[in-house]
């Protein structure tokens, strides 16, 4: 995808300037990959380095679209996107620290909306970056029509004590292991689960049975970052074999893991469906040897934030999520 960058551009000091990124190296990049994986690793408790592996083979066969920030003569961030069907992505951005993040992560995010706008045919772009700062949403709220979802990352140390559920639900329900021949089945109930959901408004997989489809297979046969954990992960059915609800589980790092979706069908809302199947990935998890969990939600769904909290799990940073249709 053509990538076409003026320079230099409004940040904070002369000296920096946006390039595409495609002038650079697999070497050149090298060394900033590097100090985002520390980033990963110590801001989010994640392991970047599959990410970086893909994006250094993608920057070695010149396949990396995107844009690269320079501080004078040194490589400072660089942010780089793709393209799903009539969908862009932004993919992610990172600029090293101490680089005046905030309006030079909102710098590099201009320059890769505007070449997305650009490419014909592209009718959203979506994004989720989680190492964005405050300032940078700040900066690009309202942006070109762009709407911006501030999102939280919380945490739960494994060997937490469960707070006691609702037994009852055990006995109008079975819950089991995750098995891919219910795959179909899943994507129907959890594109129910997210029927007028905030989530829906940043990520359009959650809008139809088929976009459902297509995210559940790229969280079991993409690993990117996370590698999908199928004894940590369930399905719950009701006495007639109708999917109520999912979680999915993955590791983040060799201790970590991350509870990547856990939703219910509207009819089995607050019948301790949910919470039965978190203790149980969360109990699962623990025996694969997962030290720490964590999980995202939007900050506007204050009812979820409440129930991760009864749960145990506590804020630990925050983020966002970006969302520009046409």
């Amino acid at each position: 995808m053509p990538l076409s960058v003026a320079a230099p551009i409004d940040v904070r000091t002369r000296n920096q300037r946006i390039i595409d990124i495609r002038n650079l190296s697999e070497s050149e990049l090298d060394p900033l990959l590097q100090e985002q994986i520390i980033d990963w690793a110590r801001e989010l408790d994640w392991d970047f380095s599959k990410s970086a592996a893909m994006v250094r083979q993608l920057a070695e066969e010149r396949m990396l679209s995107g844009a690269a920030l320079m501080d004078g003569a040194e490589l400072a961030g660089y942010g780089y996107t793709g393209l799903d069907d009539d969908k862009g992505l932004i993919a992610d951005i990172f600029v090293r620290p101490g680089s005046h993040r905030g309006n030079s992560e909102a710098a590099l995010f201009r320059v890769l909306l505007c070449a997305l706008i650009a490419v014909p045919g592209v009718r959203r772009i979506e994004s989720q970056l989680m190492l964005s700062e405050a300032a940078s949403a700040r900066a690009l709220e309202g942006e070109s029509h762009l709407r911006v979802f501030e999102r939280l990352l919380m945490k739960l140390d494994a060997n937490y004590a469960l707070p006691s559920g609702r037994g009852a639900t055990k006995s109008r329900l079975r819950i089991e292991p995750w098995n891919d021949r219910h795959l179909e089945a899943a994507a129907a109930a959890f594109w129910r689960a997210h029927i007028g959901h905030i989530d829906s408004e940043f990520n359009d997989h959650y809008r139809s049975v088929t976009g459902a489809s297509r995210y559940l297979r790229n969280i079991l046969q993409f690993a990117g970052s996370a590698t999908f954990c199928r004894p940590a992960s369930y399905l719950s059915f009701d006495m007639t074999g109708e999917v109520l609800g999912m979680s999915l589980s993955s590791f983040v790092a060799c201790d970590v893991a991350h509870i990547t979706e856990i939703c219910v069908v509207p009819q089995a809302k607050r019948s301790g469906v949910g919470y039965e199947l978190l203790r149980q990935s969360v109990a699962a998890l623990r025996g694969a040897g997962a030290e720490r969990i964590s999980l995202t939600v939007t900050a506007a769904n204050e009812e979820a934030i409440r129930f991760y909290t009864r749960f145990g799990f506590r804020e630990s940073r925050r983020f966002y999520a970006y969302a520009w249709d046409k």
